[in-house]
């Protein structure tokens, strides 16, 4: 069983930037796949970023490229995603997701990750 609480949402003008944290409970963290989605209202949940648990590969959304950093740091239990020049197409609900797989896999899907946090809402005025 993992439990993940997201934190560091808020409220941040076009352009600025943001860095949300997810922290895990249990000894296994590092040997589950992590990653953020995002769900703007109307709109259905999306995937943002992942990272394997093994080498810390990553993978992220085309809309995203170049702006947000994911990032684990398993000796704290804590996933991060640093948002720099965020847009007001980017203001949703944040979640964190724990998903058991293989090594190097980034699950992409919501169907294949086990446990969820309760989300963090990011707030971008234009």
């Amino acid at each position: 069983q993992v439990q993940l609480v997201e934190s560091g949402g808020g409220l941040v003008q076009a352009g600025g930037s943001l860095r949300l944290s997810c922290a895990a409970s249990g000894r296994t963290f590092g040997s589950y796949g992590m990653g953020w989605f995002r769900q703007a209202p109307g709109k259905e949940r999306e995937f943002v970023s992942g990272i394997s648990w093994f080498a810390g590969r990553t993978f992220y959304r085309d809309s995203v490229k170049g702006r947000f950093t994911i990032s684990r740091d398993n000796a704290k239990n804590t996933l991060y995603l640093q948002m720099n020049s965020l847009t007001p197409e980017d203001m949703a609900i944040y979640y964190c997701a724990a998903a058991r797989t293989g090594a190097a896999n980034i699950p992409t899907a919501e169907r294949q990750y086990d446990y969820w946090g309760q989300g963090t809402q990011v707030t971008v005025s234009s």
